[in-house]
């Protein structure tokens, strides 16, 4: 049974090792070095109880099989209701569902954590990462072009978003992950 629940810090190994082959094998990852379990535990506690890292885990196997976090959109109180997001699965279940399922898990979580916009960077072309966030209610924002020099080339930068409140509507503050926990819909 796989079970979606806060990341901890004692899931920084398992994070770094799903995000590793993503910054050294293909172009989704915008960084050219992995991070290390450290680094992931600090990008963790720098959602400071607010921005929700939440993992897919195996609870038969003990495995954590993807993850998934938001981060601020931009520094600054004026952009406080806005949040980037990114989900990876593990290489042996790209295609099975886990993206998706973290994805959906985010949004309903900064939903009821009273965010209004979510927001995705994706390197283009990538149509399989399009058709997850498409799917999910994410609409073709911008592209900024040849942004990013990763595996010797320039690549463009597409940019999606997704309405978490109705707009117009004057936003509640900003409820922190840690009292709301991972929400499922």
């Amino acid at each position: 049974m796989i079970i979606l629940r806060a990341a901890t810090a004692a899931d920084a190994s398992a994070i770094a090792s799903i995000y590793g082959p993503y910054v050294a094998t293909n172009a989704v990852s915008f960084e050219s070095t992995a991070p290390k379990p450290a680094e992931m535990k600090r990008r963790i506690a720098a959602g400071k109880g607010v921005y929700p890292w939440i993992v897919a885990h195996d609870d038969e196997s003990d495995v954590v099989l993807g993850y998934g976090f938001a981060k601020p959109f931009r520094e600054g109180t004026a952009y406080r209701f806005a949040t980037e997001l990114a989900v990876y699965s593990a290489g042996d279940f790209e295609g099975k569902g886990i993206r998706r399922m973290l994805l959906l898990a985010l949004i309903e979580t900064l939903t009821a954590q009273n965010f209004t916009q979510a927001v995705c960077t994706l390197m283009t072309p990538n149509d399989k990462l399009i058709q997850i966030y498409e799917a999910a209610g994410f609409r073709r924002a911008g592209q900024w072009r040849e942004v990013c020099h990763k595996n010797g080339q320039w690549n463009d930068i597409g940019l999606w978003q997704r309405e978490l409140a109705e707009a117009g509507t004057p936003p509640d503050e900003v409820r922190a992950f840690a009292d709301i926990g991972v929400v499922r819909g």
